[in-house]
């Protein structure tokens, strides 16, 4: 069965002398992994369309539940050129795609991680604020996957609580915090912040100009949550360059 859709390049992985694993973000399928043969070949017919963030029109062949299909054609239709020559920002893409494959199944197409990524992407290649938008991508992608952290209010009670609890995900307030561990007292702003966030544009968000303060707190805590939820220590975050 011939599925064709548009895809972007997450990551590739060697098979044998000449093949390649890769791994696409795609706007039908969800993530998958195809087969591709021999595009580490000089004369490969793929050329450089495997290359990472390489955005193209893309067919492949297998049952509709093959584990790995075989892909049999891709046509670039943007290259992400300016990130790629940017070691430091290439690297923070890095992360971003790094955490995506932590929180996201395979094969799930409900998840409209896709958009979020393209349009990350696009606006990061034309000089936004870069720490904005990963947290901004971030704070997205653990909405979609059902992991974004509760700020507002108590987790229990729906009361007040500026107290967050790493192991619960939420704010507890004092008369429903069981436990003193792992836990951090938000300032004032930050669920502000964090709120006027999850609702901004982002072809907008270099009007917003937030603290430095605060964008290092909600950082901070939003890493953590990622990593607690993963149970992952993110391998691209050290070698960030800053």
């Amino acid at each position: 069965m011939l599925q064709r859709t548009e895809g972007i390049v997450l990551r590739t992985t060697p098979y044998g002398e000449a093949d390649l694993i890769v791994t696409f973000i795609t706007s039908d399928y969800g993530i998958i992994k195809v087969f591709a043969k021999s595009p580490r070949k000089l004369k490969s017919r793929f050329g450089s369309s495997l290359e990472p963030l390489t955005c193209s029109r893309i067919s492949f062949w297998g049952k509709e539940d093959a584990p790995l299909p075989r892909l049999t054609q891709c046509d670039i239709t943007h290259v992400y050129r300016a990130i790629r020559e940017s070691l430091g920002c290439f690297l923070k893409v890095s992360e971003l795609i790094e955490l995506t494959l932590l929180l996201v199944p395979e094969r799930d197409k409900s998840r409209n991680v896709f958009s979020l990524l393209m349009r990350t992407l696009t606006v990061m290649e034309t000089g936004y604020p870069e720490e904005l938008i990963m947290l901004f991508y971030k704070l997205k992608l653990l909405e979609i996957s059902g992991f974004l952290p509760r700020l507002q209010s108590c987790g229990r009670c729906g009361g007040r609580g500026d107290i967050f609890h790493l192991a619960h995900g939420t704010v507890l307030c004092e008369n429903c915090c069981t436990d003193s561990t792992h836990m951090s007292r938000l300032s004032p702003g930050v669920r502000t912040f964090f709120s006027t966030l999850l609702k901004w544009e982002i072809s907008k968000l270099h009007r917003l100009k937030p603290a430095d303060k605060m964008m290092r707190e909600l950082g901070v805590l939003i890493d953590e949550h990622a990593q607690y939820v993963t149970d992952k220590n993110l391998r691209t975050k050290s070698f960030r360059v800053r």
